[in-house]
């Protein structure tokens, strides 16, 4: 049973792939409890299942075996079209690559203001949206004037506003300069500050270093905490 106030809950989540003729494990009994407000960073080389694990409990791939509780639903047992629609409603995610989160022609405030259309949300406060994140100055802009810790720190900025239950990040500053990677790391953790939980895959030592809680991945395995 998941605990009360846990917005995502796991137990022995397992990723098989097939290669060709044979399966390969990627992930292999991984178990982990999200709390709202909570800053978790999946940690771990590349190969260790971090991808698959987030891809995974962001309802993007569906794992092999386990258990996957989000917001109190199963998860695994809905059908893909209401798996769509609970990711859909309840998540939400950032990619790894800044301009891939953002809608080329739209500027900064209108952003926001889709990201909420998108669930059926009122336009609620895009100023204040922008104003939280570091970016009222930048309302007017279009992605292209945007630098890239701008443009990854709008994506945040994006997510939030809809209030999802978690905000997933894959590898969030892995395309940025050490400068602009902390301003990311500073709105993940404005993200959580402000009562969603966060979620994120990285190896960067300044994202694990701002985590609550810090899951350590070798070889499809959790090894620490």
């Amino acid at each position: 049973m998941a605990p009360e106030a846990a917005v995502l809950h796991a137990v022995d989540l397992g990723v098989d792939y097939r290669v060709g003729d044979r399966s390969v494990t990627a992930l292999d009994g991984v178990s982990l409890v999200v709390l709202p407000g909570s800053f978790t960073v999946l940690a771990g080389p590349s190969g260790s299942g971090k991808s698959s694990l987030l891809r995974s409990l962001g309802l993007l791939d569906r794992p092999s075996r386990g258990a996957l509780q989000v917001a109190g639903v199963d998860v695994l047992a809905l059908s893909d079209r209401r798996r769509r629609r609970m990711r859909r409603e309840r998540l939400a995610y950032v990619h790894q690559r800044p301009v891939a989160n953002l809608v080329d022609d739209l500027t900064a405030m209108e952003q926001v203001v889709f990201a909420r259309a998108c669930r059926g949300m009122p336009p609620g406060d895009p100023e204040a949206v922008l104003a939280r994140f570091g970016l009222a100055h930048r309302a007017a802009a279009p992605p292209a004037a945007l630098s890239g810790g701008e443009q990854q720190r709008l994506a945040v900025a994006m997510a939030a506003a809809a209030s999802p239950a978690v905000l997933f990040a894959d590898e969030p500053t892995a395309e940025l300069d050490r400068r602009l990677a902390d301003e990311v790391v500073a709105a993940l953790v404005a993200a959580a500050d402000g009562g969603g939980a966060v979620v994120a895959a990285s190896h960067d030592p300044a994202l694990i270093g701002a985590a609550t809680h810090v899951v350590r991945l070798h070889e499809g395995r959790r090894v620490d905490e």
